[in-house]
């Protein structure tokens, strides 16, 4: 009997012999057991249906009447949603080209990123990371930033649960929302407000390469701490880009001869004793945490160019009364039909701590001296207690 022969034989003889009866009971308690093992450790996972939900905090923002922007609150996060298609192509592709250029193709993982993040880990070459971009949302949005064994287990769980239940336009979409870009700013459209003072959708092909290379690490390649880094950075981005037949060569080449006009690092409010009158009256009425996280819209009456040309009028004025030491001062213009406040200054200078300058003299409590007299004779005349030669 050949070696072939005699194999078959022994596998007939196994499928003519019953199953162990007495195996039954371990297997049904074993499987049993396992099950629970596996609802007990995902009790607590998040369902991936959250990320459609804008749970996520977004900031409020006073406007003038005109729609110029005087001040934006929020907690810990600043951020504007923004919808994809309001996007130009250049934006996403940019984002896809240096984190996850495989996006389309892949259902979640990249295997080959895996695998090259694993091979020059063990081999000990500079460190790459292996998430794509469905991972990275699911790190940010869903779950705590630990690096556990259970944490990329449901990791693991939620990127498939996300590719099933979202196209992967919604992904993206959804990550430009959520990423953090560096400190407070997250998403796309207050990256571009930060970094250039302009909407998401005006960016530049290299703003956009720019802003694409910041989430990997946010300090580092922040252009308000190196700005060579930044650039260097934005290189990479463009050249991936070129690399995956993204853009063109021209593209390319008129990219990289462009001249990037960074936004001044601030604390960015105008009109400041109007924005903090304006947000204790918003306090009082929706409450301090739907004014940090609700993404309130308000417009207010006030004017910013009749507040820049109050504010540069009172300086004017006290320079003249300085050898009358007179170091302070006050306006409130208001349109008389309505009422509407139209520039408010309460000090010549708000964040000056030594003329007590957060305070806002234009809605304190004040005794009105001799300036209440006019209005006292107005009303005796009117009521003819008194008269012109009394």
């Amino acid at each position: 009997m050949n070696f072939y022969e005699l194999v078959k034989k022994k596998l007939n003889r196994r499928k003519t012999q019953p199953p162990n009866p007495y195996l039954y009971p371990f297997l049904i308690i074993g499987c049993t057991l396992f099950l629970f093992a596996i609802i007990y450790f995902f009790r607590n996972l998040p369902s991936p249906t959250k990320l459609e939900e804008n749970s996520y905090p977004i900031s409020t923002k006073i406007t003038d009447r005109n729609g110029k922007l005087l001040y934006e609150i929020y907690d810990l996060q600043n951020r504007t949603p923004i919808k994809l298609d309001s996007l130009p192509k250049h934006v996403v592709l940019a984002s896809i080209a240096i984190e996850d250029k495989n996006f389309y193709r892949h259902h979640g993982f990249d295997t080959g990123g895996i695998i090259r993040a694993f091979y020059k880990t063990i081999s000990g070459q500079r460190l790459e990371g292996g998430s794509t971009i469905t991972q990275q949302l699911v790190k940010v949005a869903l779950l705590t930033p630990e690096r556990t064994l259970s944490r990329k287990l449901k990791e693991a769980v939620l990127t498939i649960g996300t590719e099933l239940l979202y196209s992967k336009n919604q992904i993206i979409e959804m990550y430009l929302n959520h990423i953090p870009y560096g400190g407070t700013v997250y998403g796309i459209e207050a990256a571009a407000h930060t970094f250039f003072n302009k909407q998401s959708s005006d960016l530049t092909l290299s703003e956009a390469a720019l802003l694409a290379g910041l989430p990997q690490a946010p300090t580092r390649y922040s252009p308000f701490y190196n700005q060579e880094t930044a650039i260097s950075r934005m290189k990479q981005v463009l050249a991936a880009m070129l690399d995956q037949k993204l853009i063109s060569q021209e593209e390319h080449d008129s990219a990289l001869s462009q001249k990037l006009v960074f936004a001044t690092p601030r604390s960015d409010i105008q009109a400041p004793h109007f924005v903090m009158y304006v947000r204790e009256l918003l306090e009082e009425k929706y409450g301090r945490e739907r004014l940090n996280i609700g993404g309130l819209r308000v417009t207010t009456t006030l004017d910013l160019d009749i507040q820049k040309a109050a504010e540069a009028t009172l300086s004017a004025e006290l320079e003249k009364l300085q050898k009358l030491k007179i170091s302070n001062g006050a306006a409130l213009i208001t349109k008389p039909q309505t009422g509407e406040i139209l520039a408010m200054l309460g000090s010549k200078n708000y964040f000056d701590d030594k003329i007590d300058g957060k305070v806002n003299v234009t809605t304190r409590l004040r005794q009105p001296g001799s300036s209440i007299k006019p209005l006292n004779y107005a009303l005796g005349i009117e009521t003819r207690v008194i008269t012109p030669s009394t």
